[in-house]
């Protein structure tokens, strides 16, 4: 898999945002009380449940933001999957810092390593088909980024990151034009040249109208697998065709056997079920004896 990782910067503003919510305005009072500020351990990320790892470097920066010297050896990068029992990555460091941090860095390995697995099991279920799976704007609030590239690493496909970077008509957009073909008109007058125009219609008569306006792609929103089979015989290849509408993997291979080009879900990001991944203690020294390194498996 060719999984670019995500720019620093674009994981810093979530990252620092989390950690200083979880610090409040007194620090780790726990970890400060018990833990001597010169104790050095090492620890290893390890997988509860079979799945899909995504956001270690999410996680590699809640610990790095809290303490600098940690160091992080990762064993099974973002897109691998995960048995019960799997060692991800083995983290050396001030113990101070690995302790303060390891809540924060769970919650994004856990989230957006659950929301990998959701979507390859919607990949798995419509294997044989041509229809990739993708993704939506229902994610969480300041997490798009993330979680859309979690998709990628589960092994989908993103939708628009945002309202600024494609166009999609929407049922009420349609209903505020006075119709699909007039909302099609307004927007390719409205917007540049290289801007893409997908349009949503829930009727073949709306599919209809649609095409004659020629835009770029077509949601075919909550259309059953004989519908959607008709939908993709009028379009031809002309345009994309999407099937969106309560998608789970028992429906999806249906619905990608009538043809369609893309199978959208937004459960993928608002929905998913997160990913049971611990911090297991391997060995604690009461100083910052160098020996405690971050070791492969």
């Amino acid at each position: 898999m060719n999984l670019s990782p995500l720019p620093h910067l674009m994981l810093e503003e979530p990252v620092r945002a989390a950690l200083l919510e979880d610090l409040g305005r007194a620090g780790d009072l726990t970890t400060d009380a018990i833990v001597p500020a010169e104790a050095w351990a090492e620890t290893a990320l390890v997988a509860r449940q079979p799945g899909v790892v995504a956001g270690l470097d999410a996680a590699a920066l809640a610990f790095r933001l809290v303490e600098p010297l940690i160091e992080i050896a990762i064993e099974r990068p973002d897109g691998s999957r995960l048995a019960p029992g799997d060692r991800i990555a083995t983290i050396a460091g001030p113990a101070r810092g690995m302790l303060t941090a390891e809540r924060v860095a769970l919650n994004f390995l856990g989230h957006l390593s659950g929301v990998a697995t959701a979507t390859a099991t919607l990949v798995e279920a419509v294997q044989g088909h041509k229809a990739r799976i993708c993704c939506t704007r229902k994610t969480l609030p300041g997490l798009r980024a993330l979680q859309k590239y979690a998709v990628r690493a589960g092994g989908g496909v993103n939708h628009r990151f945002g309202l600024d970077d494609a166009v999609l008509i929407k049922d009420n957009h349609v209903a505020a034009a006075g119709g699909v073909a007039a909302a099609i008109r307004a927007t390719r007058a409205g917007v540049g040249h290289l801007v893409k125009i997908e349009v949503e219609v829930d009727s073949l008569d709306q599919l209809d109208e649609a095409l004659r306006e020629g835009p770029d792609a077509v949601l075919l929103d909550n259309m059953g697998p004989e519908v959607l089979a008709e939908a993709v015989r009028r379009i031809a290849g002309r345009v994309i065709a999407e099937a969106s509408g309560r998608i789970t993997p028992a429906t999806a291979p249906a619905i990608a056997a009538s043809g369609v080009d893309l199978v959208s879900a937004g459960w993928l990001t608002h929905s998913a079920q997160v990913l049971d991944i611990g911090l297991d203690w391997r060995r604690l020294r009461r100083d910052r004896s160098r020996e405690a390194r971050p070791t492969a498996a």
